[in-house]
């Protein structure tokens, strides 16, 4: 009875290590990969195979699974800096987007061996992006860098691009978010763009009053030779007005005279008449003016022998154009 139960009690110990040992194979056979990452299996150190997201099995303690390798995009945040052609000291902040080329063996292998840890490679891309950008800097000068950043990005990527390519990765985007100088160029770029912005609003003044004072002018030289114009007009019409004035003047005499003549009266009387009526315009329109009037009879008689030879000639005057006409 005890020896049977000693035996059973064995063979039953015997079974629980056995199905120990089955259940501790089968766990170690078999690998979960999460999902956006590959795992790469290695047998005795060697590559060997690779294994996709999902349930996988491995020979136990032959094959193990070396690394995982991301195949989601990745970024990485660079901070360096460089020097322009003028020996000024810029800092560059970038950002770099990245992911595995593809999904084959090869790919996948090449990302996993390729650099001894994720250390070495940070480095490694860093200095790439150093690099390409410090090339293309270093033939500009520290004017002409800020100007230049999507040329500066354009350069850094199709450089990286080819780098990257040969570690199994494609470039997905690369921006520089921060570009900046030393304390002392940024001042004295300030400055530089201070007295430029003066120099073009100096010059924009300047332009400005030109066109002011030539307008100006442009107006007062219309306004004169308009005015000069005007006065040139009037002055004829005038003229005009005063000849037309004497004419008639001179045919209304004239009928005066032929009609005092032909009722038997002496023209003289007409000049005698405007003289009195002169005067007593002037008298009645005058405001405050003295008139002195020489009422000596000689005198009298004098200023009406020269009325009276002045009618005579224009008497004469008519008579000797009519008989020049018939």
């Amino acid at each position: 009875m005890d020896s049977f139960t000693l035996a059973d009690l064995t063979s039953i110990v015997v079974n629980l290590i056995l199905i120990v040992i089955v259940i501790f194979l089968l766990a170690a056979s078999f690998k979960v990969v999460n999902q956006a990452t590959v795992a790469v299996v290695t047998l005795f150190g060697k590559y060997r195979r690779v294994l996709r997201p999902g349930l996988n099995m491995l020979i136990p303690f032959i094959e193990r699974i070396n690394r995982t390798v991301q195949i989601q995009n990745r970024t990485e945040q660079l901070q360096f800096k460089t020097i322009t052609n003028d020996q000024a000291v810029v800092y560059f902040t970038a950002t770099v987007i990245f992911s595995v080329s593809d999904h084959e063996p090869e790919t996948v292998k090449t990302v996993a061996f390729k650099f001894i840890d994720q250390r070495s490679f940070d480095i490694a891309l860093l200095s790439a992006v150093e690099a390409s950008v410090r090339e293309f800097v270093a033939t500009r000068l520290q004017s002409e860098v800020l100007g230049l950043r999507g040329e500066i990005v354009n350069h850094a990527k199709s450089t990286l691009d080819e780098q990257l390519s040969g570690w199994g990765y494609t470039v997905i985007d690369l921006q520089i978010t921060e570009l900046s100088f030393d304390k002392e160029v940024t001042d004295s770029m300030a400055r530089i763009v201070a007295a430029t912005n003066q120099k073009i609003a100096a010059e924009a003044e300047g332009q400005a009053l030109l066109i002011t004072r030539t307008k100006a002018a442009e107006a007062e030289g219309a306004a004169i030779r308009i005015a000069a114009e005007n006065e040139a007009t009037a002055a004829r019409l005038r003229g005009e007005g005063l000849a037309m004035f004497r004419k008639a003047l001179a045919e209304g005499f004239g009928e005066s005279a032929e009609l005092l003549e032909k009722h038997g009266l002496d023209p003289a009387l007409l000049a005698f008449s405007m003289w009195t009526e002169t005067i007593r315009d002037a008298a009645k329109e005058g405001a405050g003016n003295t008139i002195f009037i020489d009422g000596n009879i000689a005198t009298g008689d004098d200023a009406m022998r020269r009325l009276q030879a002045m009618t005579v000639s224009e008497k004469a005057g008519g008579a000797k154009k009519k008989s020049s006409t018939n």
